[in-house]
């Protein structure tokens, strides 16, 4: 199984292609520094393998490496950072878990 994560930024989205076909994305909107993380979607069909959080994780650390804030908009993205609290530092303070 082959597996390529690749960032589109004319589409805002991370796209996680499994053998060839899309397995998972995640979509955001910039402003200035903030990259907002709106939707994360998995494949119905390739459910349960966990390329959500591949896809997730990528994104993120994508935004670490270009000094940005994130902002989980997304329910997903907000349950991956609380539970990988490697990543909370990303967080803008109105997003941080209190």
């Amino acid at each position: 199984m082959s597996e390529e994560i690749t960032h589109d930024p004319a589409r805002s989205r991370y796209d996680l292609v499994v053998d060839g076909s899309l397995g998972a994305y995640a979509e955001y909107e910039l402003d200035d520094d903030v990259i907002v993380f709106t939707h994360t979607v998995t494949t119905p069909t390739m459910r349960g393998r966990g390329l959500a959080g591949k896809v997730v994780r990528h994104a993120l650390d994508d935004a670490r490496a270009d000094d940005r804030v994130v902002v989980a908009q997304c329910w997903y993205v907000a349950q991956y950072i609380d539970q990988h609290p490697e990543y909370a530092d990303l967080l803008t303070k109105r997003d941080t878990p209190s």
